[in-house]
């Protein structure tokens, strides 16, 4: 059996223009539910980014876990989760120019990319002169450490020139 609400939105569709009227207690418990996913798909974003968010800074000081698509991701989950979040990251000394140069400019500099680059195979050669590594493990560190190179490398440039 059709809806006030049905009918309602057939007559419409069919040409005549609706008149407002108070919500149909369907629609309160649509809007509720509607609430309640939200509020959970926004908690799972916001868990996602901070995951992600940890990660990046993980990558800073491991080596062969690169930081840079971490932190994108984490900037991509903050901007549907928590936009006040996000501009804090944006405002980040040490991450804001580079999120910055993602999302106006739709790339990262190559001067990033260099550092990145730099940081890794400094400190992944650090760690395996320096650790002793069994080869089994070194060779993972080594496969990592590769991915993420491929990885930066293969961000895009920025379609503008930006300042540094």
């Amino acid at each position: 059996m059709p809806t006030a609400q049905h009918l309602a939105d057939v007559h419409v569709a069919n040409g005549a223009t609706r008149t407002p009227s108070a919500p149909t207690p369907d629609d309160l418990r649509q809007g509720r539910r509607h609430d309640r996913l939200s509020r959970l798909k926004r908690l799972l974003l916001l868990l996602a980014a901070g995951v992600c968010f940890l990660l990046g800074m993980l990558g800073v000081v491991l080596p062969g876990l690169p930081a840079t698509p971490f932190l994108l991701l984490t900037s991509f989950l903050l901007v549907r989760s928590s936009p006040r979040l996000n501009a804090a990251l944006l405002r980040s000394r040490l991450f804001g120019p580079i999120l910055r140069d993602w999302q106006v400019y739709g790339g990262v500099r190559k001067d990033v990319k260099i550092k990145a680059v730099t940081l890794v195979v400094v400190s992944v050669a650090a760690t395996s002169m320096l650790s002793g590594f069994a080869p089994l493990p070194l060779f993972g560190l080594l496969a990592c450490a590769a991915l993420g190179v491929v990885v930066i490398l293969r961000l895009p440039s920025p379609r503008r020139a930006s300042k540094p």
